[in-house]
């Protein structure tokens, strides 16, 4: 059978703010105390004396009475009074397990619940907050820094065993065994349909008209150079030249017309291969057939890996220049995001609303978990050494029961003792 080790509250670094609640605690004591002895010297000189006295004996008596009572509930919570094994005294100690878990359960149910969450950070004005504070560029500045840096050292340290064996033992095998011809189709028909492929297309066609028109001359060379060996120079010249030209003016004509018939052809193409890829079984497993003889080559790992490698270096060099554009771009991002929940209350809003539905679910789904170390924590502890430390912390303001009880227990005296002469 394990037993559970207690848990010693000895805090270090604390022995300066423990003396000085020690004495607090001492203090309040000796006033308390102090009290107690003044009421039982007071009963004592006026016992058996009529008169006024009789009205200052039955007080003191009562003031007694109350100082004692009150000592013993307030000593009754860290230990037993005088030593005695009274039930229901020592409460700390003995009933600290019970004690924790009523204390879990009321920070849960007035404390962790969705309702008191929301209301919190929707009143905190989180979000305005955060603008203001983010707004200062130099803030801002230094919060990209510290994300940069951690960033900087998530890439790093990724290896390329680990991204090779991630390539090679989970992607390629899960590409490999899902049939992906109608997915793509169903992403080329969006694409063809949204017009997404024309910027593409605009690209292709003037980088080619580019080309042909500033090497033009070497097009020719290597035409002449293919040509028949039997045909004459001057037709292999006019051929060329010919050819070249035809190829330049058709690529101008397709670069300049947005409704020319290649560009509906190939739209047409492209609609009718997306088509195809999501219902035509020739063309699905023509396109499977080439997906898994292009994830069969070896190269492909090395590929993937060399460009992951690429976009690292890129990516840890960019994080790590303080001057970087990719740097100034999210400083510039931050600030201006910044400045705009300050402005804008309907930005406010949004943030506030997401940052309280997160404390929500945060709450709702842990909320309980985050409790329980509550009950857990002062579950370990050692109950004698629990309940030194709770009254070293709390037990000066608790000896103005004891006051208050010597003084309201006199009052109360001379009040049932006025009653009684009058009567």
């Amino acid at each position: 059978m394990s037993t559970r080790t207690p848990l010693q509250l000895n805090v270090p670094g604390s022995g300066d703010a423990d003396a000085a609640r020690l004495k607090g605690l001492r203090r309040m004591q000796a006033v308390a105390l102090s009290l107690l002895v003044l009421a039982a010297v007071v009963f004592v000189a006026t016992l058996g004396r009529d008169g006024v006295w009789g009205f200052v004996n039955a007080a003191a008596e009562a003031s007694m009475v109350g100082a004692i009572a009150d000592w013993f509930a307030v000593t009754a919570l860290f230990r037993h009074p005088l030593g005695l094994p009274i039930p229901h005294t020592a409460l700390i100690p003995t009933r600290k397990a019970a004690l924790g878990q009523s204390l879990q359960e009321f920070v849960t149910d007035n404390f962790l619940s969705q309702e008191v969450v929301r209301e919190r950070v929707m009143s905190a004005q989180v979000s305005r907050r955060i603008g203001v504070w983010v707004s200062d560029e130099a803030h801002g500045a230094r919060v990209v820094a510290e994300v940069a840096k951690i960033a900087r050292q998530a890439v790093v340290r990724i290896k390329d065993d680990d991204v090779r064996a991630l390539i090679e033992q989970t992607l390629i095998p899960r590409l490999a065994d899902e049939e992906l011809s109608p997915v793509a189709g169903q992403l080329l028909q969006e694409v063809v349909a949204e017009g997404a492929h024309h910027g593409l297309v605009d690209l292709a066609v003037g980088e080619l008209h580019r080309y042909l028109t500033d090497h033009e001359g070497d097009i020719v060379a290597v035409v002449q150079e293919r040509a028949p060996w039997w045909t004459p120079q001057w037709v292999d010249e006019r051929v060329s030249e010919r050819l070249i030209r035809e190829a330049i003016a058709f690529a101008a004509d397709v670069r300049d017309d947005p409704e020319h018939r290649a560009r509906k052809a190939l739209d047409d193409f492209l609609a009718q291969l997306a088509d195809d890829l999501q219902h035509d079984a020739d063309t699905r497993e023509r396109a499977e057939r080439l997906k898994r003889r292009v994830l069969a080559q070896p190269k492909v790992g090395d590929s993937a890996v060399s460009i992951w490698n690429a976009l690292r270096n890129a990516l840890a060099d960019a994080l790590a220049d303080e001057d970087s554009v990719l740097r100034r771009r999210g400083v510039e991002a931050l600030v201006g995001y910044g400045r705009t929940v300050v402005e804008d209350p309907e930005a406010q809003h949004r943030l506030d609303t997401m940052l309280s539905d997160a404390a929500a679910f945060l709450v709702e789904n842990y909320g309980s978990e985050l409790a329980t170390v509550i009950s857990e924590t002062v579950d370990r502890w050692d109950g004698h050494e629990a309940a030194r430390r709770i009254e070293l912390h709390v037990g000066r303001d608790l000896q103005f029961i004891r006051i208050n009880g010597t003084v309201v227990g006199g009052l109360v005296g001379l009040v049932i003792h006025t009653f009684v002469v009058l009567v």
